[in-house]
């Protein structure tokens, strides 16, 4: 929310990679809202999100929906950086705020269409032959559609662009370097590029491959759900922490490590003043 408020309260970061930063965030506080809302769900009737019902449709529904428009938000965000870096200054400025914002709304409206496949009938509350374990009423099937795909557009897609990034901006410093031109400003670009691909990876990783490795699990497993308890109950909701926690750690690592968002943060405490300065000025 902090984020989200920052971003929309700044005018002069309203740019196109601030349009997807502000989504990211979004989706995000989406992922945490549906969270807390299975978790009520578990503390209240924990039976309902073992053995599945009805009930539990809508909010896993919604859950699928917002970690889906938060992985393609990260590979957006990271397609819009190799085309600032990678493309000609002309190609930059055709990335704009309107494709943003269309890349937005094909983001959301691919996310809704996935994530609600259960709600328009793709479930298992009639048949039981293929119902999964972990999410239940979802269908094995249904995950596998949904995480085999998305897996490897997290991972390689990201992959893909930020080691495209470092490429660039090494080949343009040898070539400054070979000119006699100072360097100091690619080096720290591709420093800074360097470590946040690393830290988006990790925190992907950490995040994400737990939750595949217990739809593999769930494609795999021919038990019901009373051997498995309580074991692999407990191990699905480390999975559904880690999500959480990546909800918490996409701010840090694109938008509040900024040094700017965090000036202007610090100039929302006291809007007021710094808009007669302004005017002053």
């Amino acid at each position: 929310c902090t984020v989200i408020f920052t971003r929309m309260a700044t005018k002069d970061l309203h740019k196109p990679i601030s349009i997807l930063f502000c989504n990211l965030a979004l989706s995000d506080l989406f992922t945490s809202f549906s969270g807390f809302w299975i978790s009520m769900l578990f503390i209240t009737n924990p039976d309902i999100t073992i053995f599945g019902s009805k009930g539990m449709l809508a909010p896993y529904a919604l859950y699928t929906t917002s970690i889906l428009s938060t992985i393609y938000n990260l590979v957006s965000i990271g397609i819009e950086r190799y085309l600032a870096v990678a493309e000609s200054m002309r190609t930059r400025f055709r990335v704009a705020r309107n494709h943003s914002i269309a890349v937005v709304l094909i983001n959301w409206v691919l996310a809704f269409f996935l994530g609600c496949l259960p709600l328009m009938g793709w479930n298992c509350l009639q048949a039981e032959e293929n119902v999964s374990v972990l999410y239940s009423p979802f269908c094995v099937s249904y995950l596998i559609f949904i995480a085999i795909p998305n897996v490897v557009v997290a991972f390689i897609i990201p992959l893909f662009t930020y080691l495209r990034i470092i490429i660039i901006l090494r080949k343009r410093k040898l070539r400054m370097k070979a000119c006699g031109q100072a360097t100091g400003t690619y080096k720290s670009a591709e420093i800074q590029v360097a470590r946040t691909s690393i830290f988006i990876w990790l925190l992907a990783l950490i995040s994400y491959a737990p939750f595949f490795a217990g739809v593999i699990f769930d494609a795999t497993n021919h038990q019901c759900h009373v051997d498995l308890y309580p074991g692999v109950y407990i191990f699905r909701n480390c999975t559904a922490m880690l999500i959480t926690m990546n909800c918490l750690g996409n701010p840090i690592i694109y938008t509040l490590k900024l040094k700017t968002l965090g000036a202007k943060l610090k100039a929302l405490k006291c809007l007021s003043v710094n808009r007669i300065r302004a005017c002053t000025i």
